[in-house]
């Protein structure tokens, strides 16, 4: 027997299946917060590249740009806001079981 997926419904009655936010890649971050914002839930937050990024000989020395990380992953709501908003598609998200 298959575990059934967590749903959810809108204020109309639809039935969906929220998306939880699983990983964000900060090799394609470029800091600019539209994801923070949108979050209802703070489940973001910025941190310098360096923090996030192993292999960061594709970025100069100098550079100090911060990148969005996720701190609070269990606090998603499955929205996907994150992922509208985002021009890199950094945000990973999956579904899961109930």
């Amino acid at each position: 027997m298959a575990e059934a997926m967590i749903t959810g419904r809108t204020r109309g009655g639809a039935e969906w299946t929220p998306e939880f936010v699983t990983e964000l890649d900060a090799k394609k971050c470029i800091g600019c917060g539209r994801c923070y914002k949108v979050c209802p839930r703070d489940v973001f937050t910025l941190v310098e590249r360096a923090e996030m990024v192993e292999d960061d000989d594709f970025y100069d020395d100098d550079d100090e740009m911060m990148v969005m990380t996720i701190s609070d992953g269990l606090d998603c709501i499955g929205c996907k806001a994150c992922s509208a908003v985002c021009p890199k598609q950094c945000h990973t998200h999956q579904a899961l079981a109930g």
